[in-house]
């Protein structure tokens, strides 16, 4: 799991180093910060319950590679309900640009995720019982699309190691 960890934030480092010097020009750079919202579903838990509401933050920064593809790097936080307590991660993008300001993207990265074990268990067990965290790869696919010049909306779809599901809508301002 660690080598895992430790080689998804190395290349997304990487990429998101790259990416300037891959663009035509730098200066075309977007930097954005959103909020966002959505459903977190962890597992299958015939106990408790497996899932919660999410709801934060995410920031990042877009680089154009060339007229059509994008890159970038991105980071969230995020307070739950139910049986996540907080989330947190770092993803790298690859996107195509659609339409006026819209994008299509992939993306891959960590996500880190603090559960509420007694949620989780069905109060069987408490964070006092057991680690109370977890890990692993994050991929998904996403598009956003401007609402206006500064502003866009976007939906996204992750998993977690192939083993959760977590969809978010959100809204950002562009600078």
């Amino acid at each position: 799991m660690k080598k895992i960890t430790f080689t998804s934030i190395a290349a997304i480092a990487a990429m998101g180093l790259a990416s300037p010097a891959m663009a035509q020009d730098a200066s075309e750079a977007e930097v954005y910060v959103g909020a966002q919202a959505g459903y977190h579903d962890l597992l299958d838990n015939p106990i408790g319950d497996d899932g919660g509401i999410v709801y934060g933050i995410y920031a990042g920064v877009d680089v154009p590679i060339g007229e059509t593809l994008v890159t970038g790097v991105e980071g969230n936080f995020n307070l739950g309900s139910g049986a996540i307590d907080s989330e947190y991660g770092i993803v790298g993008k690859l996107g195509a640009r659609v339409g006026n300001g819209g994008q299509i993207f992939l993306r891959g990265g960590y996500q880190g995720v603090n559960l509420d074990i007694g949620e989780l268990t069905g109060g069987i067990l408490n964070e006092a019982d057991v680690d109370d965290s977890g890990d692993d790869y994050l991929v998904g696919i996403g598009g956003q699309f401007k609402v206006s010049d500064n502003v866009s909306l976007r939906a996204v779809v992750d998993t977690l190691g192939f083993d959760t599901t977590r969809a978010t809508v959100g809204l950002a301002v562009h600078f």
